[in-house]
């Protein structure tokens, strides 16, 4: 075992498959000799050079349209957009070209591309850099979707989705980059639609991803204080998703409580929510709650950005709320 980074553990991944195959390619604004935004990137342009590691003008909708067309010609890009909320500008490449053209011709054209997104608040970058889109990418079929929470997570997430034939949105949480974790010396790639069950336990399911794992496994210590034995399950996959492993969960438990870091109002938490009332019911004894933000912009005040964001004591007071 070894210690690295979250940001270490996504640059690795990149880097496995580089080595492994040349048609990986990494690009977008200042990911070259700058490193990255967060610094993700540094050293691997040194390592491999400019042509694989190229730095883009400040345009989203040519970053995404170029991994569209390298994709669709045989190479396996990896665009970074330097944050979610200007995956809006891409977002016609990315939803009516990316994934749409396999579909549409028949089945006869891959389109392998691994878009990386950093997301999330808690940086005080205000309400333009600070989103959580999640739902926007769940929302469109042919799109998959992973968010890893910690570093094993995200080199094997990594390994898979630069395998895989169709486009992967990759979302990372920007307060994540610098945490570390126990990574094994040879990580093997984590299927898609493939949870993590973080904490077992046998009173309340809490079925959360990305930086609300965290959250959620604090929540659980201080419940455990107040006799509440609950089960923590990292999605890590959000499509494709893990049903088998929530729904397995659900009927030991029979409560759930579903942890994002996004605005409520039309949230992935709610289509998971949907999805457990749909397939699930009668397994619950109580509603299906959701710990999200407000439905605000993210503020740029630190004081009001913590307000506005989940956190474990919120989880905390959902839970108890079921019982």
């Amino acid at each position: 075992m070894r210690e690295l980074t979250y940001g270490q553990g996504i640059k690795e991944g990149m880097r496995i498959k580089m080595l492994e195959n040349p048609d990986v390619f990494i690009f977008g604004e200042d990911v070259g000799l700058f490193g990255g935004c967060f610094g993700v990137t540094s050293g691997l342009f040194e390592e491999f050079g400019e042509k694989r590691v190229r730095d883009t003008p400040i345009s989203e909708g040519a970053i995404i349209g170029a991994a569209v067309g390298a994709a669709a010609v045989g190479l396996r890009p990896i665009p970074e957009l330097m944050f979610v909320d200007f995956s809006t500008v891409g977002m016609d490449q990315l939803v009516n070209q990316a994934a749409k053209m396999r579909y549409m011709f028949g089945g006869k054209l891959k389109l392998p591309m691994v878009v990386r997104l950093p997301s999330g608040g808690g940086v005080a970058a205000a309400a333009q850099h600070s989103q959580s889109l999640e739902a926007w990418f769940t929302h469109v079929p042919g799109l998959k979707v992973v968010y890893p929470s910690n570093a094993q997570d995200a080199i094997g997430l990594m390994l898979t989705a630069i395998d895989d034939d169709n486009p992967v949105i990759y979302l990372e949480n920007k307060t994540l980059y610098a945490v570390t974790g126990q990574v094994e010396d040879e990580v093997k790639p984590i299927p898609l639609g493939k949870a993590n069950i973080k904490r077992e336990g046998s009173d309340v399911t809490i079925i959360t991803y990305g930086k609300q794992v965290y959250d959620s496994l604090k929540a659980a210590e201080l419940l455990e204080k107040d006799g509440i034995d609950a089960e923590v399950i990292d999605l890590r996959s959000l499509y494709p998703l893990d049903k088998e492993a929530i729904f397995k969960s659900v009927k030991k438990t029979h409560k759930v409580v579903i942890v994002s870091e996004e605005a409520k109002r039309g949230s992935y938490a709610g289509e998971l929510a949907a999805i457990i009332a749909d397939e699930c019911f009668y397994e619950c004894d109580a509603p299906i709650k959701r710990v999200c933000a407000l439905n605000t912009p993210i503020p740029f005040s630190g004081n009001l950005e913590a307000y506005v964001l989940p956190n474990a004591d919120d989880v905390v007071e959902a839970v108890k709320s079921l019982f």
